[in-house]
């Protein structure tokens, strides 16, 4: 499984999120993919305001605000 983390620099949710998915690694296994939407005009243009944004392998699952056993139950299932 692949799950992408879309974040900026200097963004608060943004390192709660990183966060919360180092502490749903040690629960279950995930390639973790990081994207800086201010590099990746796409991504950027796709999630601007919205980030953190969250996808497993391709798909959208959660935005901010995120809730960690929201996203533990998406990522264990």
């Amino acid at each position: 499984m692949r799950v992408t983390l879309y974040t900026k620099a200097d963004c608060g949710l943004c390192e709660e999120a990183a966060s919360m998915l180092r502490r749903l690694r040690k629960q279950t296994r995930f390639e973790l993919e990081y994207v800086d939407i201010e590099a990746d005009a796409g991504a950027n243009e796709r999630y601007g305001s919205r980030i953190p944004v969250i996808a497993v392998d391709g798909e959208e699952v959660a935005a901010a605000p995120l809730d960690e056993k929201q996203l533990a139950a998406i990522l264990l299932r």
